[in-house]
């Protein structure tokens, strides 16, 4: 343990010496934390629309002013026809177009069926569905009540639903409380997993790897002297981004903090571990850094369900994502934050994360020799 604590000590006074870490280590996690809560969203509000107004009455007018009303649109500009709604879709002056008839308001007065139409701009697919789907339900609500409207008094229509939504976790609907918990597991991973990257290549490096051969420091000693004062590092960043969703971004933490913590830490045994293991293999600082980011961290981000959910891709690729902890450990620091739930919902993705990091750990240290070669 004294030989542990001395190598311990080694690491924190190298930190010390170089003054330029710290902000890398402490204020460069809230401040990514803070552009990637704003940025990471998939919230579709602001869509600007043009109008296709042919028929100029009262009821289109009534139409219009629905979309107007709404958080989810802005008035892109009104024209005539359909036609003249070509240039603003290829500009990009809008993304949608609703296009009202001629004799719009009198079919609408006369309860005859009348046709909407409704162009979008799918060059980005994902906001053009989500756009369509408001502007579809929007029409739908207005013409439901003026099927109400037509109806006698009293008397139901036929095959109408009265449905009753209730969302749970999230009842806006946010997407911001579902990307902030999974930008904070995202931010643990890249720090940790670089910090692990450089600890034994820095040695190697510097020339300094040859003192530690020759001292009676163990495998396992190393190790642990090389992981334990960056994953202290590691949950300190974890209670300054928890602090950050919690009174910043106002996402609820529902659960436990002590449960939070401890997976936290089994999660850094992952990515510090993963660090060490490429360190170990590397021979420069550069090469660690390039083989962590492009051979570990672009296929985690990727495959883990932080950006596409795994459910959609296809199922040759979906196995493979079993093998990603930042895919359990997403499923862990949303369970916590939204839902509010224990160990007893999401203990296989806590073992798997741990049997995950013991055995890069073991890795790691299995390819620390004792030697330069």
């Amino acid at each position: 343990m004294r030989r542990l604590a001395f190598l311990i000590r080694k690491e924190f006074q190298e930190l010390r010496r170089n003054p330029r870490m710290f902000p890398v280590l402490f204020v460069a996690p809230v401040l990514q934390l803070v552009v990637l809560g704003y940025a990471a969203t998939t919230d579709v509000k602001n869509v600007p629309v043009l109008f296709a107004d042919g028929d100029r009455s009262a009821e289109s007018r009534r139409l219009i002013a629905r979309f107007e009303s709404s958080p989810y649109f802005t008035t892109a500009g009104l024209v005539s026809s359909v036609a003249d709604a070509d240039t603003p879709l290829e500009r990009g002056d809008a993304w949608l177009v609703v296009g009202i008839p001629p004799g719009y308001g009198r079919m609408v007065q006369n309860g005859e069926p009348v046709r909407v139409q409704i162009l979008a701009d799918g060059s980005d697919s994902n906001s053009a569905n989500t756009a369509l789907a408001y502007a579809t339900a929007l029409v739908a609500d207005r013409a439901a009540e003026l099927a109400d409207a037509r109806a006698p008094a009293g008397v139901p229509r036929p095959g109408a639903l009265d449905v009753r939504i209730r969302v749970w976790f999230n009842p806006e609907l946010s997407s911001r409380l579902f990307m902030v918990p999974g930008v904070l597991a995202l931010l643990l991973m890249v720090i940790t997993a670089m910090l692990g990257a450089m600890a034994i290549v820095r040695e190697k490096e510097l020339g300094t790897l040859e003192q530690l051969n020759v001292t009676p420091l163990r495998r396992w000693e190393l190790t642990v002297g090389k992981l334990l004062p960056f994953a202290i590092i590691g949950v300190i960043d974890v209670f300054l981004v928890v602090g950050v969703a919690v009174l910043w971004f106002e996402v609820p933490l529902r659960g436990s903090v002590v449960l939070l913590l401890g997976l936290s830490l089994v999660y850094l045994l992952c990515t510090l571990g993963l660090g060490l293991f490429v360190s170990t293999v590397s021979q420069t600082q550069q090469q660690a850094m390039m083989t962590t980011v492009f051979f570990f961290m672009l296929p985690m981000i990727y495959l883990s369900g932080f950006i596409f959910p795994i459910e959609n891709m296809p199922a040759a690729i979906q196995p493979a994502t079993y093998l990603i902890p930042l895919r359990y450990y997403l499923v862990i620091v949303r369970g916590i934050f939204l839902k509010g739930v224990g160990l007893e919902a999401f203990w296989p993705e806590a073992l798997a994360m741990l049997a995950w990091g013991l055995a890069v750990v073991t890795l790691a240290t299995l390819r620390s020799r004792k030697t330069l070669g």
